[in-house]
């Protein structure tokens, strides 16, 4: 049978122990591994290896040995309690050990859990999982976690007293971070906060959270936008070392003053304008951008936007010989001494 996304995150959480088996196949091997180690401790609990009730095989072992996965499957463990075979990896070269094994699949049996990655419509082991009556098929695509994973992945790691604007920031960040990078994110969170019974914070979230060449981005604007032009060649250096290029900082600029623009501007000022933002921003990132706003006005950005707009047309132009990252840092520089400006 085939579950959808909505069905299969109900199923991860309490999978059925009399079931046959369970195929979860993706593009994301990152993503299919988190669902994995998900389904097997809910189905067999913490110490399944311990016990031998868990057996693994790669599924390129399968291709040599088709009876192997069988053998597993009825194997009787020592000790009581629900077992499973895991094959990873598992290809099309495995298909017939894995189609065998769930046709020879009885009562009693070990659930065969299976991974593998993208496979099409006409995969055999996609559509024996997909036409079996007992056992489920599973897609995992690159979508972004719903709010219902988050939650889930914050209690599996014993995090209590989250506030809603907290739960907005996390949900920002488990969009904009692998899922791996979020696991671990949110791992080093709950040891962070371990002892501590208070609400969770931005802060304690910005103090966690992994920093990237977009975090180090988001240095330079700030310096530019606050005047401080002394701090922005060294900064400029240390993107370019991480392998920035200027472009991408010059549009890093423009979206930064588009943002600053589009609360100046509100009718009902910064305050208001910072409220509509979408995505919306929150905690002393929130405060940042509202001063910033505050202290260049709607007149003096629409300035800065010229200025950048400018710099980016002459970075892209075909008889440009300047350095770009030279052009860009002019232009900062320039940005910088603008907003000292009265």
């Amino acid at each position: 049978m085939k579950l959808s996304p909505r069905e299969a995150e109900g199923y991860f959480a309490k999978p059925d122990a009399d079931k046959t088996g369970l195929l979860i196949y993706g593009a994301d091997a990152m993503r299919v591994a988190l669902k994995r180690q998900q389904v097997l401790a809910a189905l067999l609990g913490p110490q399944a290896e311990e016990e031998m009730r868990l057996t693994r095989m790669p599924g390129g072992d399968l291709r040599g040995d088709p009876a192997l996965l069988l053998d597993a499957v009825k194997a009787v463990g020592f000790f009581p309690g629900p077992r499973a075979v895991f094959v990873e990896d598992a290809t099309e070269t495995a298909a017939s050990a894995i189609l065998a094994a769930l046709e020879d699949w009885a009562p009693g049996d070990a659930q065969i859990i299976v991974t593998a990655g993208q496979l099409k419509p006409s995969s055999k082991i996609r559509k024996a999982f997909e036409g079996h009556p007992a056992a489920y098929a599973v897609g995992i695509y690159d979508d972004p976690p719903s709010r219902a994973e988050v939650e889930r992945v914050l209690a599996d790691s014993g995090m209590k007293n989250v506030p809603r604007d907290v739960m907005s920031a996390i949900s920002e960040l488990a969009v904009s971070l692998s899922p791996g990078d979020f696991a671990q994110t949110i791992e080093k969170l709950s040891l962070y906060k371990r002892g501590d019974s208070t609400d969770l914070t931005i802060e304690d979230i910005e103090a966690c959270a992994p920093r990237s060449t977009e975090a180090a981005l988001d240095d330079v604007l700030n310096v530019v936008a606050e005047g401080r032009a002394g701090e922005i060649g060294p900064l400029i250096r240390r993107l370019q070392a991480q392998g920035t290029n200027g472009v991408t900082l010059c549009i890093g600029a423009m979206r930064h003053f588009r943002t600053l623009y589009a609360c100046a501007s509100d009718p009902g000022g910064a305050a208001q304008g910072i409220g509509k933002l979408r995505p919306p921003v929150y905690g002393k990132r929130r405060d940042r951008i509202l001063r910033q706003a505050q202290g260049w006005g709607a007149a003096k950005l629409q300035t800065a936007l010229t200025v950048l707009t400018d710099t980016d047309l002459a970075l892209r132009s075909a008889g440009q010989t300047a350095p770009a990252m030279a052009l860009v840092e002019r232009a900062m520089i320039r940005l910088a001494m603008l907003a000292r400006s009265r």
